[in-house]
């Protein structure tokens, strides 16, 4: 309605309300904007972990011995768990558990065995 009155230079004529809401349209693009940026530059800010080494059979010997003697030491005063303990590592075959899990870590050593002697200790 104003665009063609009065207005000998064919100029568009905005209202006072239009360009306020233009204003805070454009501050509000302008704060996605700069949450964008933040957002993206936010990665460079991670700490990358190194994988474990995986283990070998002489390090997983090692370990079942010393994890085996530990159980033995919590439930030392249980001596048929003490006895099952015993068996177990009599029967521990390290290339047989390799095997069936390889690629393994420490971490994974001790889920597995924690798996493996918790039907014993129960």
């Amino acid at each position: 309605m104003f665009n063609s009155v009065n207005n000998p230079f064919g100029q568009r004529i905005e209202s006072a309300l239009s360009t306020g809401q233009d204003r805070q349209h454009q501050q509000q693009e302008q704060q996605q904007d700069e949450e964008k940026r933040y957002l993206e530059n936010d990665d460079k800010d991670e700490v990358k972990i190194s994988p474990l080494p995986e283990l070998t059979e002489e390090q997983v010997k090692y370990m079942t011995q010393e994890y085996i003697s530990k159980l033995k030491s919590e439930h030392q005063d249980n001596d048929k768990i003490i006895q099952k303990l015993d068996k177990f590592l009599a029967k521990f075959d390290v290339k047989k558990f390799m095997k069936q899990n390889p690629n393994m870590t420490s971490s994974d050593f001790y889920m597995v065995m924690f798996n493996e002697t918790s039907s014993i200790i129960n």
